[in-house]
C-alpha cells in the first residue's frame, strides 16, 4: 500500500470512527450509567465485530449484499429495528442502575456487542467502502497483495473503532458522578434515546 493510500485511510478511519455513531453513542451511555469498568467488554466487542464483519466483506459477503436486494433490505430493517429497540429501552430507564431490575437500564455485553456490528449500517457502508478502495483495487500486482493490504486495513481500523470508542467511553464515565443529582440521569438517557433513534432512522433513511 503507497503511503498516498495509507494517509486516505487514516483519514477516513477517523473521519468515520470519531464521528458518532451507534456505536460510539452507546459507549458515552454505558459508561454513564454503569462505570467504564463496566463498559470494558462493549469497547472490546466493538473491534471484534468489525474484524469479522470486514473479513466477511473481503472474502465476498459484500458483494453477495451489494447484488442481493432482498439482503441488503434484510440487513437494513434488521439494524433500524435493533438501535430503535435500543434506543426505547434506553429511553424507560429511569434511574441509577443501582435501583434495581425495574428500571429497566440499558446494558449491552461482549457477544451482543459483536453481533450489533452486523446490523450496524454505518459499519456495513464503511467495511464495503475499504473492501472496494482499500483491499481489493483494480491493479493486477495490487490485488495479488490482497492479503497484506486486507491485514493492514483490519489493524488500522480495529485501532481506530476501540479508541474511538474508548475516547467516547471516557466522557460518559466523566459525567457519571454529575448524572446522579436529581432527575440528570433521567433525561440523559432519554436526550441519547432520542439521539439513538434519529441516528438509525437516518441511516435506514440514507442506505
Amino acid at each position: 500500500m503507497s503511503s498516498q493510500e495509507l494517509s486516505a485511510l487514516l483519514v477516513l478511519a477517523t473521519a468515520m470512527s470519531f464521528t458518532p455513531g451507534p456505536n460510539t453513542m452507546l459507549s458515552t451511555t454505558l459508561a454513564a450509567q454503569w462505570g467504564l469498568r463496566r463498559t470494558w467488554a462493549f469497547l472490546f466487542a466493538v473491534p471484534v465485530g468489525w474484524t469479522l464483519l470486514m473479513l466477511a466483506c473481503a472474502l465476498g459477503l459484500g458483494t453477495l449484499l451489494t447484488t442481493a436486494p432482498v439482503l441488503r433490505s434484510v440487513v437494513r430493517w434488521s439494524g433500524l429495528a435493533v438501535l430503535l429497540w435500543l434506543a426505547w429501552k434506553l429511553w424507560r430507564a429511569k434511574s441509577h442502575p443501582g435501583a434495581g431490575p425495574a428500571m429497566a437500564n440499558l446494558h449491552v455485553g461482549f457477544g451482543q456487542g459483536v453481533m450489533l456490528q452486523f446490523v450496524n449500517i454505518k459499519a456495513w457502508t464503511l467495511a464495503l467502502a475499504l473492501t472496494a478502495g482499500w483491499v481489493t483495487p483494480g491493479s493486477a500486482a495490487a490485488t495479488a497483495q490482497f492479503s497484506q493490504r486486507l491485514g493492514l486495513v483490519l489493524v488500522v481500523m480495529a485501532l481506530f473503532a476501540f479508541f474511538s470508542n474508548l475516547t467516547y467511553a471516557l466522557i460518559g464515565a466523566s459525567l457519571r458522578s454529575w448524572l446522579q443529582q436529581g432527575q440528570r440521569l433521567l433525561a440523559f438517557n432519554r436526550a441519547m434515546a432520542l439521539l439513538l433513534a434519529a441516528t438509525a432512522l437516518w441511516m435506514g433513511w440514507t442506505s
